[in-house]
């Protein structure tokens, strides 16, 4: 059978393991051909095409359901649940999304693009499932990496707590996140590989037991014991752990071995009890520079698939912003060793893993763990230490109460750097940082501030480490603007203290952030229909400078805000707040992303959309103020 063939993910049913072997060459091409010409995340999905296969195998999945932890690992169940022909469409707009989508198929029953998810959703699901008296398998599948989430163990916990209740979860572990896993856990499972695969002896004791003289089928309630207790003398030692919370736990399996693979899941699944199947994967299993790389091929742009090399820009693009953090903030330990940078999991990607290289005493990765990284934050800043606390924007949303308790009402010098803080791109909603202005905001104490360009957010981190109390300073995804940089002698910013970029008497733009830079762009489009600008850099919407803004928008009575975040509760909501609280009665028109979700496509496709291109934020700016 070919791949493309396949209509329905029931069509592997009476496969042979050699025919699905077959069908795992082709998975892997299709998915190499595709993300070598588009981009995507590479690794995770290599890694799991025996295991999708072998568990497909063994599910009716008209009726069974799988929620696979953060998506990324789930491009082969994408190419055998009928998007095949859609592949090449992959991560673009109005093109097959790269996560689990709900609304993309019928087979994809959770979407989440964070990771330790998964067991909350299956075990959701499968309460669901006994409350109604109906009988379909519940399956989730997690990385290692996800594993250290507290959400996972939270839900484990539970789980284990529920013994009538039939949950396999099958454990992906490939000893990679998106870099290596850190921690106990992750010291726990290195252990659990190298310990034999679990023999199944406990029905074959019971069935011994049943044969001794005088005791015969019914077993006295004393020697029931004996078929649990020679149970765990079968469990790897360390095994034994998932057993003392609830689980039955089967592994380590070599997540490789399509047959073995099969044989295990439909052991699982008789059991009728929550089940942990540990199986052994290797991260971009089949390219060999996947494997030799499993850090940098995560997730790749555009590459050639013979040399493994990315294919270069046309154009040679300024080093990005969070480059320019990790060497900025490398610089600052340096020459201060209470300085300490922390992330969840993130380090390549937050511009961390220069500090993690060059001086690994003043960095700390915490997992994949965010609300755990903001109160160890906190807890270090109690005594005397300086923690910056790099996450992305989307993923600090879940530890939004730490960042409340924890560190505003305590008012705790801990600075945070917010990556990838606006449109993101082709990740698509789970990834968009729309929201920080807005959930930041509303959290007392906190100072809030985005830089113009690379030059400002050097400027901006020297603040944020000074001040004394909590900061948060947005950076946007990609390249800077080509800005010269300094590699020292920092000069700090006045808290809440804008700037005038351009003078001008008949709009007055005020731009937060990244949108300084198109506030410009479209500043330079008005100008050519005879209407000046007057621009202002806030910098800061929290504090806001209302000394520069109330009497320039007294005077000029034409009011613009332009933010990269969601307008409820954001910076044109400050300015409106600012406005009102001192009686100034001035039109203000806020330019920003509605109250919609941005799906997948490139950062430009998105703000073409929602209407935040310069040409377009000119002539709204025109219409609604009747300029002409």
């Amino acid at each position: 059978m070919l791949l493309s063939e396949l209509s329905h993910p029931n069509d592997l049913h009476g496969l042979t393991v050699s025919q699905l072997e077959e069908i795992a060459c082709q998975i892997r091409e299709r998915h190499l051909q595709v993300v070598s010409t588009s981009g995507g995340h590479l690794g995770p999905g290599l890694g799991v095409v025996e295991l999708t296969l072998a568990l497909y195998q063994t599910l009716d999945l008209d009726f069974d359901k799988v929620v696979w932890d953060v998506g990324h690992q789930g491009y082969p169940h994408k190419l055998i649940t009928g998007r095949f022909n859609e592949f090449d469409s992959l991560r673009q707009k109005n093109g097959v999304a790269g996560y689990l989508k709900r609304s993309e198929s019928k087979f994809d029953h959770f979407g989440a693009g964070h990771a330790s998810t998964s067991i909350s959703a299956a075990l959701g699901m499968a309460i669901a499932r006994d409350r109604k008296g109906e009988n379909y398998k519940c399956v989730a599948v997690i990385g290692d990496g996800a594993l250290t989430g507290g959400m996972a163990l939270e839900a484990i916990n539970h789980a284990g707590h529920l013994p009538n209740t039939p949950l396999v979860v099958i454990l992906n572990d490939n000893d990679m996140s998106i870099s290596p896993p850190v921690g106990a856990l992750s010291s726990y499972l290195n252990k659990v590989r190298l310990s034999p695969p679990l023999q199944f002896l406990s029905d074959s004791v019971q069935e011994s037991v049943k044969n001794i003289p005088l005791i015969g089928k019914d077993i006295p309630e004393e020697l029931k014991n004996i078929k649990g207790s020679v149970r765990r003398l079968a469990v790897p030692k360390v095994g034994a752990v998932f057993e003392e919370l609830g689980f039955t736990y089967m592994g380590p399996i070599d997540g490789h071995d399509i047959g073995n693979l099969i044989n295990t899941f439909n052991a699982a699944h008789r059991l009728k009890k929550p089940v942990l199947v540990h199986v052994v994967t290797t991260k971009g299993k089949g390219y060999p520079y996947a494997e030799a790389d499993q850090v940098g091929y995560h997730a790749q742009s555009a590459f050639d698939l013979t040399t493994g090399k990315s294919i270069p820009s046309k154009k040679p693009k300024p080093v990005s912003y969070s480059k320019i953090f990790g060497q900025t903030l490398l610089k600052i330990c340096e020459q201060d060793s209470k300085v300490i940078g922390i992330t969840a999991a993130m380090a390549t990607g937050t511009g961390l893993d220069i500090l993690q290289r060059n001086i690994p005493d003043q960095y700390v990765d915490v997992g994949i763990a965010e609300q755990h990284a903001v109160t160890l934050a906190a807890g270090m800043s109690c005594d005397g230490l300086k923690p910056v606390v790099a996450i992305y924007s989307t993923f600090l949303q879940r530890a939004f109460d730490q960042l409340i308790h924890d560190v505003g009402i305590q008012n705790l010098p801990v600075s945070f750097v917010l990556d990838r803080a606006g449109i993101v791109g082709a990740d698509g909603p789970t990834h968009q940082g729309q929201y920080d202005i807005s959930y930041m905001r509303s959290i007392p104490n906190f100072v809030l501030m985005a830089p113009k360009d690379e030059s400002e957010l050097q400027r901006m981190l020297v603040t944020s480490i000074n001040h004394k109390g909590p900061t948060a300073l947005r950076i946007p995804r990609g390249s800077g603007l080509g800005v010269a940089v300094m590699d020292e002698g920092w000069e700090p910013l006045n808290i809440g203290e804008a700037e005038i970029i351009e003078k001008g008497d008949d709009v007055l733009i005020i731009a937060y952030g990244s949108m300084v830079a198109s506030a410009i762009e479209t500043s330079k489009i008005l100008n050519e229909n005879k209407i000046k600008s007057c621009i202002v850099n806030a910098r800061f919407v929290k504090p806001i400078d209302k000394n520069l803004i109330i009497p320039l928008a007294s005077r000029i009575k034409k009011v613009v805000t332009m933010e990269e975040g969601t307008l409820i509760g954001g910076f044109g909501s400050a300015v409106v707040e600012l406005f009102n609280d001192n009686e100034v009665n001035i039109p203000v028109y806020r330019i920003g992303i509605p109250d919609v979700l941005v799906d997948h496509a490139s950062p430009d496709q998105s703000k073409e959309k929602l209407g935040l291109m310069p040409d377009q934020m000119a002539d709204k700016i025109i219409e609604k103020f009747k300029l002409k």
